[in-house]
């Protein structure tokens, strides 16, 4: 199995991340990003997941900043996500 991660509450409880690994992404992301864009989604879900914590709105939010994240790296062309460095 894959790294998990965790987070402290400020109680000190640790909790795991929503997206602990790639295979615990939503299928329309596995499906259709690549592999190091998947890690790109994963880890920052996991950082913005952690940083709105007291937000209602929290995993909307977090997943926008995951996409936006891909985004920077890869663009979509067609139905394929490629490097926007090899454009």
């Amino acid at each position: 199995m894959g790294r998990r991660f965790w987070i402290v509450t400020p109680a000190g409880v640790f909790k795991a991340m929503p997206y602990s690994v790639i295979e615990d992404l939503p299928p329309g992301v596995r499906g259709h990003l690549p592999q190091h864009a998947q890690e790109i989604y994963l880890a920052a879900f996991n950082n913005a997941w952690a940083e709105y914590g007291g937000d209602p709105r929290r995993e909307e939010i977090a997943h926008r900043v995951a996409w936006a994240a891909v985004k920077r790296l890869y663009i979509k062309i067609g139905d394929r996500w490629v490097p926007r460095d090899r454009m």
